[in-house]
């Protein structure tokens, strides 16, 4: 189904407001929201965490030095994350190409990876062998490729033979439907997501004792 892109508005995205945060890092951390709401308050002010830990208690209800780091190290990477949310989204409202499916994904997006993965089909750039691939009118052949399983490409390739567009032989249009289709591929988000995980879920280390 095709959806047409989400009008363009002349607001910007805001990210997600203080108090959103707030409870989100309460209910990661196990605590409640007034205590996060003290100790973002000392740490925006300057103070440390050890000093925080160990002069502050009352206000913070006894959150501890362990608390309080994790505490830190989120709320830097949750505030950067929703300011780059706010960023994506003003950016590709601007191109008139966000839909409201795309809209979803980027505000549920829970990591930084998954916002550039979502983002990083428009982002601007310069011009690709796949963009160049495309204008020479090959991205129908990606297309019937994809669509018949037996086929045999190189036989469907010669119907794209273009020397206007120095598309010589198949051989030339296939390496340009590859570039096209790795494109499409390191441009899918939710692939990319799978893999990764696939990737943490079933990789191996290793590690040996280097000599010296």
């Amino acid at each position: 189904m095709t959806h047409s892109a989400a009008q363009t508005d002349s607001h910007p995205h805001q990210a997600a407001d203080a108090a959103t945060i707030l409870a989100l890092l309460a209910h990661e951390l196990g605590v409640r929201t007034a205590q996060i709401a003290s100790a973002v308050e000392l740490l925006d002010g300057g103070a440390t965490v050890p000093f925080i830990a160990r002069y502050r208690k009352e206000a913070t209800g006894g959150l501890d030095d362990t608390v309080l780091r994790n505490l830190e190290v989120r709320l830097l990477y949750v505030r950067e994350l929703e300011s780059r949310r706010a960023a994506i989204l003003d950016s590709i409202t601007q191109l008139g190409k966000l839909t409201p499916e795309l809209e979803k994904d980027i505000r549920t997006a829970d990591t930084k990876q998954r916002l550039e993965d979502l983002y990083a089909p428009y982002k601007p750039r310069r011009r690709t062998r796949a963009q160049i691939a495309r204008e020479a009118g090959l991205e129908p052949l990606v297309d019937a490729i994809l669509a018949d399983a037996a086929c045999t490409p190189a036989v469907l390739a010669q119907s794209y033979i273009n020397t206007e567009a120095a598309i010589n032989d198949a051989k030339t249009a296939l390496d340009g439907a590859r570039d096209i289709l790795a494109e499409r591929y390191a441009e899918n988000a939710n692939l990319l997501t799978d893999l990764r995980n696939y990737l943490w879920s079933t990789g191996l280390l290793y590690s040996k004792v280097a000599k010296g």
